[in-house]
């Protein structure tokens, strides 16, 4: 698998990484990123061309790429050179955006917008949402366990039953389950916060976290540098959901690029509506300030993943 040459990618940043740097170098990456997706579906012709097409608009064309950016910097972080960590990041990307396609189904959370365009169910029709969505998340096992995700079998296996984990049912299609339950779909539901935070930590902390550890595992790092990225990682997937649930109930469909309000509506079990914004945003500022103390032992190399933790919590759309 040839991987992209990210050309538009600033250089390695000062040690006191500016916020403005982390932004250029986000958008850098996520450019990097839509040319990858690209190249693997441009590879992928022989598919039947409305699927394609499908798998195509539920891919490409927007989205800040979170999940990729922090493969990529936390294998450089590493010692990897960034080339080396798209395969993984492009497998972790076309798993998150089959997701997406699923999630905003009628049977699912039911939406019309995605990145501030019709989801796939809308621009194309149910039936090819589906398949669109299952040919992703296939695609994305696919390219993890090809030769050109990594040279060493051990490690295309790690990293694919790792990615395994976290999207399935002990991560986020489980996750998933019981946020529809949480909803009340099959009797009354009465989430804890402590229930709350553990239905977020499979529904998106895992694939976030997982994220990291793969870039980890590309970059071949020791055991003791893996648990501080595992706990920057799981920290850093919680807050992200809380930030996401505060974003749902201030936000507008214009800026968040798809329906605002929809937690509110469908009853759905957030921390926002457990102990108000000012508790959700209180756990969010916590769990921001744990990821950036797991990444101590980093010194200053670790700026850029200091700001990701910071955008995470202070992200508006």
């Amino acid at each position: 698998m040839s991987a992209s040459h990210p050309d538009n990618v600033p250089a390695a940043l000062a040690p006191a990484a500016s916020a403005q740097a982390f932004q250029e170098r986000l958008a850098g990456r996520a450019a990097a990123m839509e040319t990858t997706l690209t190249e693997i579906l441009d590879r992928r012709s022989a598919a039947p061309p409305r699927l394609l097409a499908a798998m195509r608009h539920a891919a490409l064309g927007g989205g800040k790429r979170l999940r990729p950016f922090l493969t990529v910097e936390t294998a450089v972080l590493c010692g990897a050179e960034a080339e080396a960590a798209l395969p993984a990041a492009a497998a972790i990307e076309l798993l998150h955006c089959y997701s997406l396609a699923h999630d905003d189904l009628p049977a699912m959370d039911d939406d019309d917008l995605r990145r501030g365009q019709p989801t796939v169910h809308k621009a194309f029709d149910e039936a090819t949402a589906i398949l669109a969505g299952d040919a992703l998340l296939t695609l994305a096992f696919e390219v993890i366990a090809d030769a050109g995700a990594h040279p060493s079998p051990d490690v295309r296996a790690r990293l694919t039953l790792d990615l395994a984990r976290a999207g399935g049912m002990t991560g986020m299609v489980g996750g998933q389950m019981l946020d529809l339950a949480a909803e009340g779909r099959w009797g009354a539901a009465r989430l804890s916060p402590d229930d709350i935070l553990h239905l977020q930590a499979l529904k998106t902390g895992a694939l976030l976290a997982f994220a990291v550890e793969a870039g980890g595992l590309v970059a071949g790092a020791d055991a003791d540098l893996q648990a501080r990225l595992a706990r920057y990682g799981k920290a850093v997937g919680g807050a992200f959901q809380i930030a996401d649930d505060i974003l749902d109930h201030e936000a507008d469909a214009e800026t968040l690029g798809k329906r605002a309000g929809k937690d509110a509506e469908k009853g759905k079990g957030t921390l926002v509506t457990a102990l108000g914004l000012a508790g959700a945003r209180a756990i969010c500022d916590e769990l921001i300030d744990g990821a950036i103390a797991a990444l101590d032992c980093f010194g200053a190399e670790a700026d850029i993943l200091r700001h990701a933790a910071r955008f995470v919590g202070a992200r508006r759309s």
